[in-house]
């Protein structure tokens, strides 16, 4: 059981490690390239390895055209909304903004549950949303909540992602049949298969501006995602789904901690206070509804 437990554990802070490191690396990348168009082509790349990885798995590939309708469904709230949102989020905002603005899914989704389905937040759920509402005050409030129109755009988005799956985690009452990798494969290509297109349409990336690093950031975010996806199947069979959804809020720490080291981003007492609040709110959350996290980072 302990061998059990501690394998499970390596294998969250893989998966946490993974997805931190995308948050500094994404900014990275976006000082050469468009995000639209650069998540798109990782992800979509990602999505052709999970596909082959399934098939050597010999999982069932094959999706049945009944089953469509949800799969495009769950792939624009968990794939295009959030990996597409909250990557545009990054050009106006700094990690620790878009990290925990996007990492309030679980409390909009007390919210959204309230509101779609009649479910009336608990003690527990109300102090949660206070406790989110206060961290996103101190992280954004040190300005006077004096925005320019770039600063909105970015909130907007990354709000936008957040409440967005939170939706579909909402309104999804029964999992799709279909196996993991597989499914994540399948998610992650239909969902960013349009970010391509519309990177192509509206950011005319070009090749040109990609150097090393933009090289080597883009080879990250499609290799390291493929084998946190994995990760994170192992740590579903060796944690319960409760204890590995409350370790994933290392993630934004993580990421936060990277970027001011990578980046030079600030960290100081605003962020820290605002990652206590907000990821607080959000714990509690978890506890409350048992909130499954997010398909990609």
């Amino acid at each position: 059981m302990k061998s059990t437990r501690l394998t499970g554990v390596l294998f969250l802070l893989v998966t946490t490690t993974g997805w931190a490191l995308n948050w500094p690396a994404m900014k990275v990348l976006l000082r050469k390239w468009p995000p639209l168009f650069s998540r798109g082509v990782a992800g979509v790349t990602t999505s052709v390895l999970l596909g082959i990885v399934a098939f050597i798995s010999s999982e069932r590939l094959r999706i049945s055209r009944a089953l469509m309708p949800r799969m495009m469904i769950a792939a624009s709230t968990n794939v295009f909304a959030w990996m597409g949102f909250s990557t545009l989020s990054m050009k106006w905002l700094s990690v620790s903004e878009g990290a925990l603005l996007v990492y309030t899914i679980p409390i909009w989704s007390t919210l959204l549950a309230w509101s779609v389905l009649g479910r009336k937040p608990s003690a527990k759920g109300f102090l949660s949303l206070l406790l989110g509402l206060a961290g996103v005050i101190v992280l954004l409030g040190s300005q006077g909540f004096a925005f320019d129109a770039g600063k909105l755009a970015g909130i907007l988005f990354a709000l936008l992602a957040a409440v967005l799956f939170a939706l579909g985690t909402v309104t999804t009452r029964t999992p799709i049949p279909v196996p993991p990798i597989s499914l994540v494969a399948w998610q992650v290509g239909i969902g960013c298969l349009p970010m391509i297109v519309l990177g192509l349409l509206i950011e005319h990336p070009s090749v040109a501006t990609l150097k090393f690093d933009g090289w080597a950031v883009l080879i990250y975010m499609t290799l390291v995602p493929m084998d946190v996806y994995l990760a994170r199947f192992a740590t579903l069979r060796h944690l319960p789904p409760e204890i590995a959804s409350i370790g994933m809020l290392l993630v934004p720490i993580m990421g936060i901690v990277a970027a001011a080291f990578a980046l030079g981003e600030p960290l100081g007492s605003r962020e820290f206070a605002a990652m206590a609040l907000t990821l607080s709110g959000v714990a509690l959350a978890l506890r409350s509804k048992r909130t499954a996290p997010p398909v990609g980072d």
